[in-house]
């Protein structure tokens, strides 16, 4: 194993196609690229061939955009059927109240997958109103793993008005609230919210549960002083993450291998962190 992928989006219709909808050509304008709709084969063999194990994203926007989910099912299948390559993440939608609690205990119990993704600027919520809690609550009580984005995106962006997404959603203090409230909750805060850097580096740093993935960018493009948490405070809670297909894990690597970091804490970046909180054995 070369490396643990902790944010990868299928490049499968089921996903761009139909879970994206409109919002697909603001994202690929935002991240100047085109995405080939590839099959299930062909996506993991990709990952295969790199030596990657990645982790795979469920979607469920649809009260906000009115988009239908990426089944779960779907996810699970996908784990199943290469058991070498994906480990799967639900996708929930917290807006569906009691529904979203038992979809999550569905997804763990019934379908093997270890955690639950969730994008709060396309769900339109804030993660530290208490109406949502009881979904957190059962995350923790399950063992699950959520990941949580934060900082802008490229959902929406550069269309009129954004297609009406909000930033204001995705602002990593929110998820200060939550880690204090749920200590037992494993928090990813999905790519490490810029403009509110040092925000997330200050959750990440002040809470023991929090972590940050490094996908959504190239590392040829981070701050200083990320690259200085990485590197020190934060060597045991940062993660590889690519954001496939929209950033590439060859164009993300072939980028990281430019940083400035010591050899131990690019393996803990690469693998080990990832390692120990999915509970993966290398």
């Amino acid at each position: 194993m070369k490396a643990i992928d902790v944010h990868v989006h299928p490049s499968t219709r089921e996903y761009l196609e139909k879970t994206q909808g409109p919002y697909l050509k603001a994202t690929e304008a935002y991240f100047r690229t085109r995405i080939p709709l590839r099959t299930e084969e062909e996506m993991a063999q990709e990952f295969g061939e790199m030596g990657l194990k990645a982790v795979l994203l469920g979607w469920d926007a649809e009260t906000a955009t009115g988009l239908p989910p990426l089944s779960n099912d779907w996810i699970a299948y996908m784990v199943r059927k290469y058991p070498d390559v994906f480990l799967g993440f639900a996708g929930v939608d917290p807006w569906k109240g009691k529904q979203a609690v038992k979809e999550v205990e569905r997804a763990k119990k019934d379908l093997g997958l270890i955690g639950v993704k969730f994008q709060q600027n396309a769900q339109a919520f804030y993660p530290n109103e208490h109406q949502f809690y009881p979904l957190w609550e059962r995350c923790q009580e399950l063992g699950m793993v959520t990941l949580f984005h934060v900082g802008t995106t490229g959902f929406g962006a550069g269309a009129p008005g954004g297609m009406g997404v909000r930033l204001k959603y995705s602002r990593p203090i929110y998820i200060d609230d939550v880690a204090a409230d749920f200590p037992e909750l494993r928090i990813i805060c999905a790519h490490a919210g810029w403009p509110w850097l040092e925000e997330t580096l200050a959750v990440a740093l002040h809470k023991p549960n929090v972590y940050i993935d490094l996908s959504g960018w190239s590392p040829r493009y981070f701050p200083q002083t990320l690259v200085q948490h990485v590197n020190s405070l934060l060597q045991d809670k940062a993660l590889f993450g690519s954001d496939y297909p929209f950033i590439t894990p060859q164009r993300w690597l072939k980028d990281f291998e430019g940083m400035d970091l010591k050899p131990e804490v690019r393996e803990k970046v690469l693998f080990a962190n990832a390692s120990k909180l999915l509970g993966i054995k290398i």
